[in-house]
């Protein structure tokens, strides 16, 4: 059994990226520049955007943090998205979810440029996913496909089960994994809450992405000797004994599946990382003009 170690391999994109932002600025081109809405004080969102600004300081990224009260109108929300829109210094932008309850967020996701919609989610840029043309990827799901691509996992007429049909990643990870490319060229399933008997259909998986949302959820009795499980899950559970007060934990239970696995990523330090990766090469796309 091989960790899949998604924090080494987002540290090796990072590199990369950095050494192309350093080629940019020395041919007089342009910074890359992501901007981060944060609505709220939602305290896992405010993690994940301080580790996002982070990552282009650490790169060489501009990087914007707006900060605007969880009390804000919809309208409100959506005039600070038009700012963004038409501000020329930034490339790309993300609106950071979950959003406040009174906020509608199919119309903030519409709101957003999809030329400046490095999270991968406007409608137009799923369609394009889907018509196999350059385009954002949703973060997460890019970040899996990096994963598999750069451990070499051969992807090619193997039989895929995704677990999960969220617009986030389980959806968009069935279309990647059977497009025309690689990774890809997979035999894809995709199961979810209402899929009878799915352990007979997850045990034939030569690899298993699960993306459910439910703390350890795939036992050693769901997984195929030898298959690839890629765990998208996360859960802050907590522990007394631990020092935070909590343990992190997966969709999979990981003790028990990773003596069966090929392959396996851990959580924490797996597909987390990833994601950001993924959104900084698409902001870079963004700027190289390379998305259309």
């Amino acid at each position: 059994m091989k960790i899949i170690d998604g924090k080494s391999t987002s540290l090796q994109i990072q590199d990369e990226l950095a050494k192309e932002v350093e080629e940019i600025k020395s041919s007089g081109g342009k910074v890359p520049h992501l901007a981060a809405v944060l609505v709220g004080d939602h305290g896992a969102s405010l993690t994940y955007v301080n580790a996002k600004v982070k990552a282009c300081e650490r790169i060489g990224f501009d990087s914007t943090l707006v900060r605007l009260d969880a009390s804000i109108t919809q309208q409100e929300l959506l005039n600070e998205i038009d700012k963004l829109n038409n501000n020329a210094a930034i490339d790309g932008f993300i609106v950071q979810l979950p959003l406040p309850d009174h906020i509608d967020e199919a119309k903030v996701t519409m709101a957003i440029s999809p030329e400046k919609d490095v999270d991968g989610f406007h409608p137009q840029n799923v369609g394009r996913m889907n018509l196999g043309m350059s385009t954002y990827l949703p973060a997460t799901p890019n970040g899996v496909l990096e994963l598999l691509k750069r451990y070499e996992i051969e992807t090619s007429g193997k039989k895929c089960v995704v677990m999960g049909r969220s617009h986030i990643v389980g959806s968009p990870m069935s279309i990647l994994m059977s497009q025309k490319d690689y990774p890809g060229n997979a035999t894809v399933t995709l199961v979810h809450s209402r899929t009878k008997d799915v352990k007979s259909i997850t045990k034939e998986a030569d690899i298993l992405i699960v993306a459910l949302g439910v703390p350890e959820f795939v036992t050693a009795d769901m997984v195929k000797e030898g298959a690839v499980v890629i765990d998208v899950g996360i859960h802050r559970i907590e522990d007394d004994s631990a020092k935070r007060g909590f343990r992190l934990k997966g969709d999979v239970k990981f003790d028990e599946v990773s003596a069966k696995c090929s392959y396996i990523t851990p959580v924490p330090g797996g597909v987390g990382p990833m994601t950001i990766a993924s959104l900084l090469m698409n902001t870079l796309k963004a700027v190289k003009h390379t998305y259309e």
